[in-house]
Formats: structure tokens, sequence, C-alpha cells
């Protein structure tokens, strides 16, 4: 039973609910003070029937306040069945697509599940290729076409680099290594060997000794390796080296992965342009 406090949430989508859900939380995180409980139902009119998602509206209805919905549904029928429950819907294709309509002078395919489909296949391709070469070039496993990079995040390790390779990789399609820095790396007077003659790619991620600290107890707790003197000493040299290199660098302490690419598309000036590179 929920809490008064408590509003269901529901992401409903006749594909894969992924922009129903990006849309819907972008919007909920501006009442950071508000307590959500989140379901998602994808694939609606195929794989789960309508009336599952009637069921789950009504049953989610109390007294005190209705669910909200946040639809991605292009099929009208469906759309009728979640605006006839009590729930509050926020329909985020159906105004849009009729302002589109109207500006394009043409109507859209009613055919489900195209934003998240194969669609333009060499696009498609474009983006496995850079997850399979954000794969092999994750944590310096490979010095292998690294003149084909489009950006390579340097930073210790458990700063971010992966999460923020792979994120850029299959939301962009850019082809992204990373490398850690470790004591080996130190004293230097420039960057790794092996990144070294691609600076003007790099870009350094950094983070509190405190968090860096926490992050990595998780994995080896009460070790060197977690300790805050060896975390302190492995930040503080990579900043150092950030500066004496000009290499630009950002915190991951308080951003999001999200966050952290977009600051890095920002500041390396990427796009994602997978016609216009030949595969690795």
């Amino acid at each position: 039973m929920l809490s008064a406090a408590t509003r269901a949430v529901f992401f409903v989508s006749d594909s894969t609910g992924i922009t129903a859900e990006t849309l819907g939380n972008a919007l909920l995180a501006n009442f950071p003070a508000a307590h959500f409980d989140r379901h998602t139902i994808p694939f609606v009119g195929t794989v789960t029937p309508v009336s599952t998602v009637a069921a789950a509206l009504q049953s989610a209805t109390t007294p005190e306040a209705a669910p909200i919905v946040f639809a991605t549904v292009k099929d009208a029928g469906i759309r009728a069945v979640i605006a006839g429950s009590a729930a509050v819907v926020i329909d985020l294709l159906a105004g849009h697509l009729t302002e589109l309509e109207a500006e394009l002078d043409t109507p859209a395919e009613q055919r489900s599940g195209q934003y998240h489909g194969l669609g333009d296949l060499e696009r498609y391709f474009a983006r496995m290729r850079a997850v399979e070469f954000a794969i092999e070039h994750d944590d310096g496993q490979s010095g292998r076409a690294l003149d084909t990079a489009d950006v390579i995040i340097v930073a210790p390790s458990r700063c971010g680099k992966t999460p923020t390779t792979m994120y850029l990789a299959l939301h962009y399609g850019l082809l992204v290594a990373n490398y850690p820095l470790t004591d080996d790396d130190f004293p230097t007077d420039g960057l790794p060997r092996i990144v070294a003659p691609h600076a003007d790619r790099c870009f350094g991620l950094t983070t509190t000794a405190l968090r860096l600290s926490q992050v990595r107890h998780e994995r080896r707790p009460n070790s060197t390796y977690s300790s805050l003197a060896q975390c302190t000493l492995e930040i503080r040299r990579a900043e150092d080296l950030y500066r004496r290199t000009r290499v630009p660098f950002l915190s991951s302490a308080t951003r999001s992965v999200e966050e952290m690419s977009a600051v890095i598309l920002q500041s390396m000036k990427l796009r994602d342009r997978p016609h216009e590179r030949p595969t690795p």
C-alpha cells in the first residue's frame, strides 16, 4: 500500500518505453520533494494487452490521488483506453505529431516502435561499431586504431570512465576509448605513452578523494587501493597532469553519466557523425 505522499507513475509505450521513461523522468526531476512509485509497461498492443494497462491503472487509483501516466503510444484506440481511465495522462507524442504533420504536410507513420527500431541501418551499425570499439579499448586494453577515436577518457580507476564511454558510444555512435591512470604512469611530465600522441582528443575525469574512497571500498574494502590517502594522492596527481598537459577535465562526484557526456560533447565539439568516419 502506497503512502499518501507517494504517487504512482506509469511509463506506457507501444515500444520499449525508453522514450517515455527518459522524457517522463526529466519532468519528474523538477519535483525533488515528491515521491514516486514508477512502473514501465512496454510493447502495449503487441506483447502487452491493453487490458493489462487498464487493470494496472485502476489498481493504482486511490481516493487520495490518481496515477500519472507518461505515454508514447501512436494507436488511437490504445490512447483512448488510457485516456478513459482515472489517471492523469501526459501524452508525449500526440500534440507534437499533429504539429509536425501540419508543418510537413504529411501524416505520421502509424507503425509503432519506430524510434527505437533499427530505422537508419547505417546509423544503427555505426552505433554497434562504436560499442565494439569501446569494449576493445576499455581500461587501456588496446592501443589499436586510437588515431580514429573521437575522444579518449583518462582518469584514475573508478572515476566513471567506463559508463561514460559506453553511454557516448551507444547513444551518440562516437568512438571512445578510456585509459586508467595508475602508479606506473607517474611521475611523468606528459600524458602516458599510449595516449600522448592523441592529446588533442583526451578528456580527463576526476572526483573527490572521499567519494573515490567510498566507491573503491565497495570493490576492495580495507585495502591501500581504497584508502583515503591513496585516493587523495591519485586525484591530486591526475588533476595536476590535466592542468600541465592542458587536458580538459571535470568532476564526476556530483554528475550523472548523462551530464558528463553532455559536457564532453560540448567541450570537445563532438557530434554524432558516423557517416563521416571509416570503420576502425
